[in-house]
């Protein structure tokens, strides 16, 4: 697959671990025709060491596309394998994690967020994993890490991956991270969000490519953050929690396409189809019922029936075996009313100004001069 095939990520949805799984592509796909979709993050060394068993980490349905997948690491070695053992499967991009601040990964294991402190290794990973691959690279990033949160650090980290890479596209989360050992729940809440630092970044690299993230929780946030001029949007937990509507309104209002009518029950019908195919399909009852079931819980959100259904669904899993049976017996929890409409418009042209005060902030220009260029390429 190519990447020029599709049209542009102006809206993406976040990569998260044990969220953004197969299963919730999958029925994502079902609900949006063009939104870009992100695996979970996946470790160099996971997919390196699994060699043998990689349809488990890296499968997917030719639906999915288009589709980027996230890879995390520090080893160059591990990076370039994992990049050759995904080309067999099709990615659209590839995507390295130097955002994530969980301990495991940017604690114990170095990486995550912690490569936003060493821009001249990331600058390394992805002209190796750019070697490797014939589709686009990209970097998600934070705006800063503990007390390097500065606007000229920030860029700093962006000049010298793109000066010393082929990356052209950074993700910005535009929250710091801190690494004190706070959970990543609190690391998406106690950081303030900081838009001027991403529309900043707009306007010093115009030759760079650069999607939004964090905090964004509706359409007409999305639209709003466009109308800014970001060049594309990316929405992590809403696009979850709330798929139905978020997901629904992607294609005709970020899109311009005609409404695709479909409606919450056709989806289920062929999710379903999906779910028994691969339940169990790798030994130990994995995936198991209850990990099919996980992406629906944002299908109903707010609607009428949604918590009967869901307890409903909680009970069953101890004695249903398909998905199927386990649909039959709780399906009844949700009105026919909301299972056979289809989506309707959750966005309006309500001003949203988040995104334009944000404007009124931006930090001083950055430049480069020679010698500062030479002390940031060559030490």
């Amino acid at each position: 697959m190519v990447a020029e095939q599709y049209l542009p990520p102006w809206f993406s949805v976040a990569p998260m671990m044990e969220w953004t799984d197969n299963h919730y592509r999958t029925m994502g796909r079902l609900i949006s025709k063009h939104a870009w979709l992100y695996t979970e993050m996946l470790a160099a060394e996971t997919i390196v060491y699994q060699e043998k068993n990689l349809d488990r980490f890296l499968g997917f349905s030719p639906d999915q596309h288009p589709i980027v997948l996230q890879i995390g690491g520090n080893n160059l070695e591990n990076l370039a394998k994992a990049t050759q053992l995904a080309n067999n499967y099709g990615y659209d991009e590839i995507n390295l994690n130097c955002g994530c601040p969980s301990p495991k990964v940017a604690g114990h294991g170095c990486f995550g967020v912690r490569l936003m402190l060493d821009p001249k290794f990331v600058a390394e990973a992805m002209t190796v994993i750019a070697a490797n691959t014939d589709v686009p690279v990209s970097v998600k990033c934070r705006i800063g890490v503990d007390d390097h949160d500065s606007y000229n650090e920030l860029c700093d980290f962006i000049y010298k991956v793109s000066s010393q890479s082929p990356t052209r596209h950074f993700i910005i989360h535009s929250r710091k991270a801190l690494l004190n050992g706070i959970s990543p729940a609190d690391n998406r809440k106690i950081p303030p969000l900081k838009y001027e630092y991403y529309y900043a970044l707009l306007r010093d690299f115009p030759d760079l490519r650069f999607t939004i993230n964090g905090g964004i929780n509706s359409i007409d946030e999305v639209r709003a953050a466009q109308n800014e001029g970001a060049h594309g949007v990316m929405v992590g937990r809403a696009a979850y929690n709330n798929s139905w509507s978020m997901l629904g309104n992607v294609d005709t209002a970020i899109y311009g396409a005609a409404p695709s009518g479909v409606t919450r029950r056709q989806v289920l019908e062929k999710y379903q189809v999906y779910a028994d195919s691969v339940i169990g399909i790798y030994g130990n009852s994995k995936p198991s019922l209850r990990d099919l079931v996980k992406p629906l819980y944002g299908l109903f959100w707010g609607e009428h029936g949604n918590g009967v259904w869901r307890r409903k669904a909680d009970s069953a899993f101890h004695n249903c075996k398909t998905f199927k049976s386990l649909m039959e017996e709780t399906i009844t929890a949700i009105p026919d009313s909301v299972l056979d409409s289809p989506v309707v418009d959750a966005y309006s042209t309500t001003c949203i100004d988040k995104f334009a005060n944000s404007k009124s902030l931006l930090p001083s220009p950055y430049t480069v001069d020679e010698e500062r260029e030479e002390q940031l390429l060559y030490a």
